[in-house]
Formats: structure tokens, sequence, C-alpha cells
């Protein structure tokens, strides 16, 4: 019998999500950092367990010798995105990466050719090169990217799959089939309404950063001993917070550069 080093085979695998997790988290720290909409919500990275990989081989009737030159989905990224049209946005950013740091092998829409259960998801298999202490490795790797409504679906759907071992009762697929399409009329009905979503978390996310510029640049004035400053800033923030707009604070934090530049703190943080 063919003996498996399980921990040195899945090591490049591991190491192959874990810098992915960190490319498209990077992706989504740009937009965020652009004050932008990022079509990037979540990234999750697994790698299969021993028992889901021989679990699948056996299905497929793949010997152990060709497990790691068959499977291509021991590695997987699962990127959640908000709305359906940031799913291909996503599969865009894939797409331009083709030939650079990542080989797209192939690609399967399920969303627009959705599957008799109701799964819905964009699938990319790509190959990503690593290097490793022992060489350069290409490693296959299974890309899903999917709403957050497509994912509550799926990881239901999974669940029940996996405890009726693929015979689930008629009246429960039959559930889980309106459940799809209910699901998928939530992700409809929220794409309806998408600029009007962005907008508001774009007005969040300007108030976030103006708070902590302000915060800081009060914090600053206790860096430099000018606590007199200090405390009647902080009273008037607290007062002006709750019901203050995004004009408001502006005015507000430009009085304290204002101050900081008269004082020459701008480097403190």
């Amino acid at each position: 019998m063919e003996i498996i080093n399980w921990k040195e085979e899945l090591f490049p695998y591991k190491q192959a999500t874990d810098e992915l997790y960190v490319k498209f988290n990077s992706i989504k720290k740009e937009y965020i950092d652009l004050e932008q909409h990022s079509p990037i919500e979540l990234v999750q990275t697994r790698v299969k367990s021993i028992a889901s990989i021989l679990d699948k081989a056996n299905k497929r009737d793949i010997p152990l010798t060709k497990i790691f030159g068959t499977l291509e989905d021991i590695a997987g990224v699962r990127i959640t995105c908000k709305f359906v049209e940031d799913i291909y946005k996503v599969v865009q950013l894939i797409r331009e990466r083709d030939g650079k740091d990542l080989i797209i092998k192939e690609e399967e829409d399920y969303i627009n050719n959705t599957k008799s259960s109701g799964y819905r998801s964009y699938h990319i298999t790509i190959k990503y090169t690593i290097i490793t202490a022992t060489g350069v490795k290409e490693i296959p790797c299974e890309i899903q990217i999917r709403t957050m409504a497509m994912n509550f679906w799926a990881t239901i759907e999974h669940s029940l799959r996996y405890k009726y071992n693929g015979n689930m009762p008629k009246h429960l697929k039959q559930k889980l089939e309106a459940c799809a399409e209910a699901s998928f009329k939530l992700d409809t009905e929220m794409g309806t309404i998408r600029d009007e979503i962005i907008e508001t978390q774009k007005i969040i996310q300007t108030k976030e950063n103006l708070v902590y510029e302000i915060l800081k640049n009060i914090q600053n004035l206790y860096y430099i001993g000018k606590l007199e400053e200090m405390n009647k800033f902080n009273r008037e923030f607290i007062d002006l917070y709750q019901y203050a707009s995004i004009e408001q604070l502006h005015t507000f934090n430009s009085k304290l550069q204002t101050l900081a530049n008269l004082y020459k703190v701008n480097h403190l943080e």
C-alpha cells in the first residue's frame, strides 16, 4: 500500500492559500483605503482534510498515487461579495492577474448556469506558483466567488447533503430549491438599491476616518502637554459627535489641524 507523508504533501497547499489570502485581502484594503466600494467583502481559505481528500478520491476512483496530480480543489479560496455585480468585478480582477502571479485553468459560471440543486457560485480553477524550501511548486486551487446569500444557502445545503450522504429526501431537495430561488431574489432586489447602499457605506467610512483623525489630533495635544486644549476639544467633540454632519466634523478637524500646525505636532501618532 502506498504510504503518503500527508504533512509534507499538504504543506504547499497551505502555503498557497495563505499567500492568496493575503493578496485578496490586500485588494480589499486598497479599495477601503481609497474610500471606494470593495467588491470583496470576506476572504476565507481552506485545505481539504485528509478524510475529505480520501472520500473524494474514492468516489472518483482515483488511486492514492495520483491524488495530488488529479484533484484540483484540495486548496480552496472563497471570496464573499455583497452584490452579484461584485462577483463579476472580482472575476475580472482575477483575470487581470492571469499569466502574472497565477494561471487560470477553467471558469465555471453557476450563477448564469445554475445547478439543478439551486447552487449558485462562480468557480475559477487556477494554478498558483509558490517557492518552498525544497523548490518551486505549482499548486492547483479552486476559487469560489459568491454573495453572502448564496454562501448561506450553500453552507446549509452542504451540511444536509453530508448528513444524508448524498441521498437527501425529496421534500428537503424541493425546499432547498425554493430557498435558493428566494435567496437569489433577495440578491436581485438588493442589486436594485446597490448604488444607494454603496453611497451610505461610503458616508459611514468617511465619518469613521474623520473620527479617527480627530481623536488622533486630540491625543497629540496630550503628548505635548497641552492638557487644557485637549480637554476643551475632547468635550466639544463629545457634544458634537452624535449629531454632527460630515461637514461639521470636517470643520472641527480643520480647527484641530490648525492648532497642530501651530504647535508643530503633525508628526505625532
